[in-house]
């Protein structure tokens, strides 16, 4: 890539405010905006990790910017406790909050808690529409219920982002129908028996696609197995970039241009 594509790539999804971080976070932020990473986008998912997101954002300003919410796999029966804790970080919303999240549905381990996460979703999701902020929503073994809740509000939804996205074309499909809605790509487009690099340009415009890490996990090839950390973003955007036959600064401004229309 070009020294002209620098500070074009934006990293929607990266924990970084995990312990996985605490003894180098200078060094991965260095090397991060060295390969072009020009914003990153850190995600909630408890009331704990407010004050480890806001610690990072405040340590690199106008750099990190938080989203809060509570992460589907957090869901227990005090799911309204937390949730109105957390309402308290939220209403009335700091100008740099990107998003309501991490949010949504995971039946892949476990449906001890399947209630409480589908109505702990649900008040998330009118959370999103009274702060006309986009949701970043996890799927996992859940999208027929994802779905339904989502239809209630069709008409309301300020948009978002399906965070890694692995389906096939027919899912992708069925998720895109949500205006502003965007499939969040990661590491797993790079994987070798990954189908994403034949489903994506076959079944959806690169317009809605925005580049996440999920950092520090699901590091991306050449990386695979190592911690992954925002400044491999850049393998999934050469990926992509193979995948649709475009340069890659073409990509890299596409897909931050998305990121503007999603997050505002």
């Amino acid at each position: 890539m070009s020294q002209s594509s620098l500070h074009m790539i934006i990293d929607t999804h990266a924990h970084l405010d995990g312990e996985e971080f605490c003894s180098d976070l200078d060094e991965v932020v260095t090397r991060a905006k060295n390969v072009g990473v020009g914003k990153i986008f850190i995600p909630g998912i408890n009331l704990s990790s407010v004050d480890s997101i806001r610690s990072v954002c405040n340590r690199y300003p106008d750099y990190c910017y938080p989203m809060f919410g509570l992460h589907p796999e957090e869901v227990r029966s005090d799911w309204q406790e937390v949730l109105s804790q957390l309402k308290a970080f939220l209403f009335p919303p700091s100008s740099k909050l990107m998003a309501i999240g991490e949010v949504g549905l995971d039946f892949y381990w476990s449906r001890e808690f399947e209630k409480e996460q589908l109505l702990a979703f649900e008040e998330q999701v009118r959370w999103s529409i009274d702060l006309h902020l986009p949701l970043m929503i996890h799927c996992r073994k859940a999208q027929n219920e994802l779905v339904a809740i989502l239809r209630k509000y069709k008409a309301n939804l300020p948009g978002g982002v399906f965070h890694c996205f692995t389906g096939n074309e027919i899912e992708a499909r069925e998720l895109l129908q949500f205006d502003n809605f965007v499939l969040g790509i990661g590491g797993v487009l790079t994987f070798k028996k990954s189908p994403l690099p034949q489903v994506l340009p076959k079944a959806i415009p690169l317009d809605r696609i925005v580049l996440e890490t999920d950092c520090p996990y699901m590091a991306p090839v050449p990386h695979r197995g190592q911690r992954n950390e925002p400044a491999f973003v850049r393998e999934v955007l050469l990926k992509l970039a193979d995948a649709y036959q475009l340069s890659p600064e073409e990509v890299a401004s596409i897909t931050s241009s998305t990121v503007s229309r999603v997050f505002g």
